[in-house]
Formats: C-alpha cells, sequence, structure tokens
C-alpha cells in the first residue's frame, strides 16, 4: 500500500464509487458500524457479569470482592 500514491488511490476511490454507488457503500458503513456498536456492548456486558460473579458474600451476608493473591509468599515468623 506505501507504494501506490494519492492520486492511484483517488481513482480507486472513484472507481468503487461508479461500480457499488453511494447509496451502497452508504449502508455498507452503517452497517459496519452497527457490528461495531454490537461488539463493543457485548464485551461491555461482559465485563459487568464478570464482575458481578467476583462478589463474594461472608458469613455475615456483607457482600465484598474476592482478592486473589498474586503470589504465594509463606511466613516463617509464626513457626514454633
Amino acid at each position: 500500500m506505501g507504494s501506490f500514491s494519492i492520486t492511484h488511490w483517488l481513482i480507486l476511490l472513484v472507481v468503487v464509487v461508479v461500480v457499488f454507488g453511494t447509496s451502497k457503500l452508504r449502508n455498507a458503513g452503517k452497517d459496519l458500524g452497527g457490528a461495531v456498536k454490537g461488539f463493543k456492548e457485548a464485551v461491555k456486558d461482559e465485563n459487568t457479569e464478570h464482575a458481578k460473579k467476583q462478589v463474594v458474600l461472608d458469613h455475615d451476608g456483607n457482600a465484598h470482592t474476592e482478592e486473589r493473591p498474586t503470589t504465594s509468599k509463606v511466613d516463617d515468623t509464626h513457626n514454633v
């Protein structure tokens, strides 16, 4: 793509508009935009669902988020 100049891209754009027409290109753009929007909403919904699953209830019924340790470090100071 780097080997083409701006005039090549303009000629290609004119050919595409002539072959497909502006209405088909506009509809294709709307469809693509709708697909991207739907994908973003699905990812957002998945993230909120995942966050809801991380909430843990303790024995008193209080909700708190579960924190998982990133490293397993053994504390040797309490060994007798």
